[in-house]
């Protein structure tokens, strides 16, 4: 059947990369992008990082839009639905619901993504907030650049990045994990407690193991409560303790929903011209044939341009697999996983973060090689990403590191010798 409208729910970077693939696909129907937020499709991983940083006075951060609206009305011509979220889906008669508004497809691409985790009984205090959003964001920076006392409840990468830029504001961020271990399920037990030792070298307090009994304050946070009894004077508390897909709009819509919307290899749903892409989708990748869920950026803007190629085309579909990849910076160190952190060993093959302030660490499962953690290794990780890409065996990524130690090793002592 031939597709003469596609709509895409999700204005996020999947979103986008769906609407831009359909048109270099060759769609001439028409396109509607359906967006919750009143924004453009914007670039988040800066609104943890650079977002937050300081700025020279009267400067105003940069709010990421990756196309303007012109582009999207002249160069794109679709239709933006923005400022309100879809709110029902009707897989029989194809359609999808915008409040009372019922907008017909022929091909879906669903990638409405995650929301932020709340804590209970805090959404009437002001200074308490997530960070998933630009107005998330706006609310954060202008909380740091009033001098706010800063308590951070989770210590994962989002909680760690607000943390690392509050200390380079001159505050003093308290970060609470009630782990034992921040960061298990991301890197494991070893690296998740080798990653925490970055905010002791930089001097940021953190408390593992710990819970929260409650955030207290009239209209304001003014504390934030241990279960022990202890209380840490706030006036700004960032809740960085994960996600979930963003699947309530989904329920009676006969699409499979656990743990995200779930699809075959190619990002289909099982359900006639239902697609899904980027945070929201549950699919089977093919280099490790299991069901992954990322929030990742690079697997969001692949998802996104693969789920449209696919919802146009289902015919001649295409199985998307990939390496995944994601990437944080604290302080002055940047942070980059590649592959699975599933796996029997992880071993430390390069550098010592205590002494040169860079590591390489090596997981593997069975006899091969799944995934790779470094700390500023720029130059190293996309080539680990390339030998799991390959299935690469153990023996043979444990070859590759001595080759690059030897490559970098000669490189130190050409850069010793006199001129």
């Amino acid at each position: 059947m031939t597709v003469e409208h596609l709509v895409v729910v999700g204005a996020s970077l999947a979103g986008l990369r769906a609407v831009e693939a359909a048109r270099k696909a060759g769609h001439a129907g028409r396109i509607t992008l359906i967006g919750a937020e009143p924004h453009l499709p914007y670039d988040r991983p800066p609104l943890s990082k650079a977002f937050l940083d300081v700025l020279p006075a009267g400067e105003l951060p940069d709010r990421n839009v990756f196309r303007e609206e012109q582009v999207f009305s002249n160069e794109l011509d679709v239709d933006l639905v923005l400022g309100a979220p879809a709110t029902a889906l009707d897989t029989e008669r194809k359609l999808v619901f915008v409040g009372e508004r019922a907008i017909g497809y022929d091909a879906l691409v669903i990638a409405t993504g995650a929301d932020a985790r709340r804590l209970p009984a805090t959404d009437h205090l002001a200074g308490v907030h997530t960070l998933r959003t630009l107005d998330d964001a706006v609310a954060v920076r202008t909380a740091l650049d009033e001098k706010a006392r800063v308590v951070v409840i989770g210590a994962g990468f989002i909680g760690s990045e607000v943390a690392a830029s509050a200390r380079k504001r001159g505050l003093d961020p308290v970060i609470l994990e009630a782990l034992p271990t921040p960061l298990v399920r991301a890197v494991g037990q070893q690296m998740g407690a080798a990653l925490a030792s970055l905010h002791a070298r930089n001097g940021t307090e953190l408390r593992c193991g710990v819970g929260v009994a409650s955030i207290d304050g009239t209209t304001r946070v003014e504390r934030v409560v241990l279960e022990d009894g202890t209380e840490i004077p706030a006036d700004l508390v960032v809740v960085g303790v994960g996600a979930a897909p963003a699947v309530g709009w989904l329920a009676g819509s006969g699409l499979t929903l656990d743990n995200g919307v779930v699809c075959d290899e190619t990002l289909f749903t099982g359900v006639d011209g239902v697609y899904a892409a980027g945070d929201i989708a549950r699919w089977i990748n093919p280099l490790f044939d299991r069901h992954m869920r990322l929030e990742h950026w690079t697997s969001a803007a692949e998802q996104g341009a693969a789920a449209a190629r696919n919802a146009l085309d289902p015919a001649n579909a295409k199985p998307y697999s990939t390496v995944p990849y994601f990437w944080s910076d604290w302080y002055d160190s940047r942070i980059q996983f590649v592959g699975s952190p599933i796996g029997d060993e992880v071993l430390v093959v390069d550098g010592d973060l205590a002494e040169d302030g860079r590591v390489v660490a090596l997981y593997r499962q069975g006899d091969r090689l799944v995934g790779v953690l470094t700390v500023n290794g720029q130059t190293e990780i996309m080539k680990y990403r390339g030998l799991i890409a390959k299935s690469a065996s153990w023996s043979d990524a444990l070859e590759f590191v001595e080759k690059r130690k030897a490559i970098r090793a000669e490189k130190t002592a050409k850069a010793a010798q006199p001129v």
